[in-house]
């Protein structure tokens, strides 16, 4: 069997075990899923008509808010089930999994990809979940083309692409599932501190720089331009930069771990 053929065969098993374990382990995914949920109808129930007032909408209709907020939980969720990621990771290195599959004769790159491709497929259909709860609530979009939903689509593929090899490299470095989960906190806090509330300009002058420079607010800000007809600038370039470059990083870094780890 060719190369290649091998690491597709091999990559989809570890795929499809990957699956399986979050079929029955279905708790971790769950709770890391109500998190953008719930703060989703909490910011749009409780905080709605002022923060819709706040920045320029109608403080009687909430749809306006709605529509502001939904990027930015969209990258909430990504955020959120890639902590599964690394913790998944751990446990399998933690458990001695890992050092098993590398005495076995399979492609050697295929656990690491069945980890990436099976979180990628997970954040997906969490956003689409997420997504379903936003339209019920009333969120539209704002005269997208199918051509703006495919690059919306893509970027957010992009973006889990890129926090799942970060948080690959998280559980391989973290001693234990607890500690992998508690490492990968920042993918989660870091939308909360982006533009995904409320605007950049809005906050305060000192904390504007740590807003405004970081991964997720272009790519929350491009994804309000292709559903919503926002102004995207130079937010598109920047999202796409900052995806592919913590991908190659996540990338390697994971690399490094898994080819040196001796267990």
């Amino acid at each position: 069997m060719s190369l290649p053929s091998l690491a597709l065969r091999d990559s989809s098993t570890m795929l499809r075990r990957n699956l399986l374990h979050v079929r029955r382990y279905p708790s971790l995914t769950l709770n890391l899923l109500l998190t953008p949920v719930v703060l989703l109808l909490l910011f749009v129930y409780v905080f709605g008509d002022v923060m819709s007032a706040g920045i320029g909408g109608n403080g009687a209709d909430r749809s306006h808010y709605i529509a502001y907020l939904f990027p930015g939980i969209l990258m909430l969720t990504i955020g959120g089930t890639t902590i599964g990621s690394a913790v998944s990771v751990a446990m399998d290195m933690n458990e001695g999994i890992i050092a098993r599959f590398r005495t076995m004769a399979i492609h050697r790159g295929s656990v690491l990809i069945g980890h990436v491709v099976g979180s990628v497929l997970q954040c997906m259909m969490s956003v689409v979940l997420v997504g379903a709860v936003a339209v019920a609530i009333g969120f539209r979009s704002t005269g997208a083309t199918p051509l703006e939903w495919i690059l919306a689509v893509g970027l957010l593929t992009l973006v889990s692409l890129a926090l799942t090899w970060i948080a690959v490299g998280m559980g391989l470095s973290s001693p234990t599932a607890e500690a992998a989960s508690n490492n990968a906190m920042p993918l989660m806090v870091l939308p909360l501190i982006s533009s995904a509330f409320v605007p950049v300009d809005a906050m305060p002058g000192w904390f504007q720089p740590i807003a405004e420079y970081q991964p997720f607010t272009p790519a929350i800000e491009t994804l309000r331009g292709l559903l919503l007809g926002s102004e995207i600038g130079h937010n598109g370039w920047l999202a796409v930069v900052w995806c592919l470059g913590l991908a190659v990083l996540g990338y390697l870094w994971s690399q490094s771990l898994y080819d040196r780890d001796p267990k």
